[in-house]
């Protein structure tokens, strides 16, 4: 029999899941470059530096930090930028290695800028292994897994499965920087290191629009960096699929319910 926990009432609960979202949809504030102070209840919310890669495990590849990113009016596939800071982006080529915070988390509320040229494709990997995907839907009419905010499929012996299209396509033309806000439920192994809840992804929420809620994912999606599972794992920015930028990236680390 498990024991009920005092902090479980039905009233505690709301008010805990009350909280949550409303940090979640609360508009994002203006740039630091520190870190927030931990609240009273342990939570602590990282700004990830957008002044170097000093946020980010070697190797860089080719990211790099410039003061602005757009969609290059010549070559609409491709990025253009200039010097300075505020933004990450995965250099001229748009084909380099994936990047991954120092920073670990388990339980993660999540704020997320992007914005990629015509046709590119890059991703957001939960611990490094649940990705939410980045791609240019502008238009899609019956968006797949594979279209921007699709939770990817797994990879089994020669074939894909479990893939969670978005309930709705969300995506801004390319060129357009957009936002990904994330509830992310890590899973849970008891004493003895196994599994007994699998991660689950509370809700994301694209440009405002609710695109998925209490989706759980048996294991890692396809291309992640582990294979495993664990408590803590970085944030990873997929590198290799072609341009794509970032900027104030927050992570605010908390248990949920």
């Amino acid at each position: 029999m498990t024991k009920q926990c005092g902090l479980c009432t039905p009233w505690k609960m709301v008010v805990i899941l009350g909280s949550l979202l409303a940090i979640l949809l609360s508009p994002p504030g203006g740039r630091s470059e520190e870190p927030q102070p931990a609240s009273a209840t342990g939570e602590k919310t990282i700004v990830i530096s957008m002044e170097d890669l000093s946020a980010w495990r070697e190797p860089h590849g080719e990211w790099a930090i410039v003061g602005e990113a757009i969609m290059d009016p010549q070559q609409p596939q491709r990025l253009a930028v200039k010097p300075g800071q505020g933004i990450l982006y995965n250099g001229p080529s748009g084909k380099t290695v994936d990047l991954f915070t120092i920073v670990e988390h388990g339980d993660v509320i999540a704020h997320i800028e992007f914005m990629v040229p015509k046709g590119s494709n890059s991703g957001v990997y939960f611990q490094g292994r649940y990705e939410v995907q980045i791609f240019d839907s502008w238009g899609v009419k019956k968006p797949t897994y594979s279209d921007c905010g699709g939770i990817y499929q797994r990879w089994g012996p020669q074939v894909g499965y479990e893939g969670h299209a978005p309930r709705v396509n969300a995506a801004k033309k390319p060129g357009e920087w957009q936002t990904f806000d994330v509830i992310f439920r890590a899973p849970r192994f008891d004493a003895s290191g196994k599994k007994i809840e699998n991660a689950r992804f509370v809700k994301v929420i694209h440009n405002g629009v609710l695109i998925h809620e209490n989706v759980e994912v048996t294991g890692p999606t396809r291309a992640s960096h582990f294979t495993d599972e664990k408590p803590l794992g970085p944030l990873m920015l997929q590198g290799d699929h072609g341009p794509v930028a970032y900027r104030n990236i927050r992570l605010r680390l908390v248990t949920l319910p």
